[in-house]
């Protein structure tokens, strides 16, 4: 089952990445920059793509490689619910994580709120881009838009760049047999629980990363004791209980992992991840680990109590048990 993912394998990232949310910040370092811009989520091939490039014309002017990261995104702004906005394929930790991992030297997280919604597309670019960062070169692809109303658009950033003096890359979309790579397109591939493909589009199995918590206890008291973790979006991409593998730093470990709205028991509609992590026993706690998902058991069930529920968990490990002993 599990195909060797190794995260030494990853680039090798240049010394720590900056991460600023005031421009101020970034000129007390820097005076120039070449940057990109982006919600990044998922960091694909796509978006690794973009990446190198990024890198490859920073190296040419010898100057620093920026990614302007917009947080919240803004269909996450704009939504009047969790429900009505996309989910999300990375936390903010795990897409810095990714970025630094690539080699970015300074991250502008541009925080989306009501202002900036409203901030028109020309001071977009003399407030951020020329007095704020003093970009060099802007990579960005031909169907980006921005400003109050989304006015702006690449033909305004190359009039506005022959005027101050930044030169405007256009990117190209990633196709792969035709299909365009994007966020949108591996939501819908987990969706659909096509693990593997979504391992190819974004050149790493898909995983969610974050620090065990404290929970209820309930897991322990069923005989099913669980390591607890906050998925850190408002909406996740996945629910139910799935065959995964968990990482440990250099270990692996097999587990069952449920991930829902709290839906076993009560209804608080938090979202939460619970691994029981199978033959194990060590303290946890306030570690951080990765989890690996590779095939999806069920559908999330509510359970009218406690016997039932661990009745339905018992079937679970063992369907997970069954699953990683098929595995080539």
């Amino acid at each position: 089952m599990r195909k060797e993912y190794n995260p030494a394998l990853l680039p090798a990232a240049s010394p720590a990445m900056i991460t600023f949310e005031e421009t101020s910040r970034f000129s007390q370092l820097q005076q120039s920059c070449v940057a990109t811009i982006g919600k990044f989520d998922g960091v694909h091939l796509g978006h690794q793509l973009i990446l190198d490039q990024l890198k490859q014309q920073a190296e040419q002017l010898n100057l620093p490689s920026l990614v302007i990261l917009i947080e919240p995104h803004p269909e996450e702004f704009f939504s009047a619910s969790d429900e009505d906005c996309p989910a999300r394929l990375t936390s903010l930790r795990e897409k810095l994580e990714l970025l630094e991992s690539f080699g970015v030297d300074f991250v502008f997280k541009l925080n989306f709120d009501q202002a900036m919604s409203e901030l028109s597309a020309e001071n977009y670019i003399e407030d951020i881009l020329v007095e704020g960062l003093g970009v060099a070169k802007f990579i960005v692809g031909n169907d980006f838009r921005f400003g109050h109303n989304r006015q702006g658009g690449f033909p305004l950033l190359q009039s506005k760049g022959a005027e101050f003096g930044f030169e405007v890359i256009e990117t190209a979309a990633y196709e792969r047999n035709g299909q365009r790579i994007s966020s949108t397109f591996i939501r819908e591939q987990l969706a659909q629980d096509n693990f593997d493909l979504v391992e190819q589009l974004l050149g790493r199995p898909y995983s969610m990363k974050g620090e065990v918590e404290r929970g209820q206890q309930l897991g322990m008291d069923l005989g099913f004791p669980t390591c607890n973790l906050n998925p850190g979006r408002r909406k996740i991409p996945l629910h139910g209980v799935f065959a995964c593998e968990v990482r440990l730093g250099d270990r692996y470990r097999q587990a069952a992992v449920n991930i829902g709205y709290r839906p076993t028991i009560t209804e608080d509609g938090s979202a939460l991840l619970e691994a029981h992590i199978l033959d194990f026993d060590e303290d946890l706690y306030d570690k951080t680990i990765e989890i690996i998902f590779r095939k999806k058991v069920r559908e999330e069930l509510k359970f009218d109590g406690l016997d039932a529920l661990k009745k339905q968990m018992t079937a679970d490990v063992e369907q997970v048990r069954e699953i990683f002993s098929q595995a080539p």
